[in-house]
């Protein structure tokens, strides 16, 4: 699963929304898996209820989040998608974030083999968060994530498919 690719086949980048909510943000950020088809409502409801029963553990950083649930749930491929927030939101543990990068896997292993490699090499970025914020287009999200594939983390990885 290549996030670049990703993107683009799932039109998936969404920039400047607003959320009054974590529940709304989330619900922000998986829309453009359902409108593609990648995922269903299904795989909001998992996030949501994951959320509610063991708090936001994919608050990866300050400022960023990755909502995901069980893989296989409502999932019908793999894909990513990824918001910014003009305002962030604040999740029940009191963090705040503006950027959530949504993983949508088939199976576990996608999650830590193939998604995590790509989605730290991107936020390892020298001020990712503030610029992913200040990205305009959806090819300057593109841009940071071809930047992103000189990463040591991604050493090995096959990424132009």
């Amino acid at each position: 699963m290549n996030l670049k690719k990703a993107f683009v086949e799932n039109n998936s980048i969404r920039l400047g929304l607003t959320a009054s909510s974590w529940q709304e943000a989330v619900e922000l950020a998986v829309q453009p898996l359902i409108e593609s088809g990648a995922v269903t409502g299904e795989y909001y409801d998992a996030i949501i209820a994951s959320t509610e029963e063991y708090g936001p553990y994919y608050v990866l950083m300050p400022g960023m989040a990755m909502p995901h649930a069980q893989a296989g749930a409502g999932v019908y491929r793999d894909s990513f998608s990824l918001i910014t927030l003009t305002e962030p939101v604040t999740f029940s543990d009191g963090k705040e974030v503006s950027v959530l990068l949504t993983l949508a896997a088939t199976t576990p292993a996608i999650h830590t083999s193939v998604a995590i490699p790509q989605i730290i090499a991107l936020f390892e970025l020298d001020r990712a968060i503030e610029r992913l914020v200040a990205c305009q287009s959806p090819e300057e999200v593109l841009a940071m994530v071809e930047e992103s594939k000189s990463s040591p983390y991604l050493e090995g990885f096959d990424l132009d498919d």
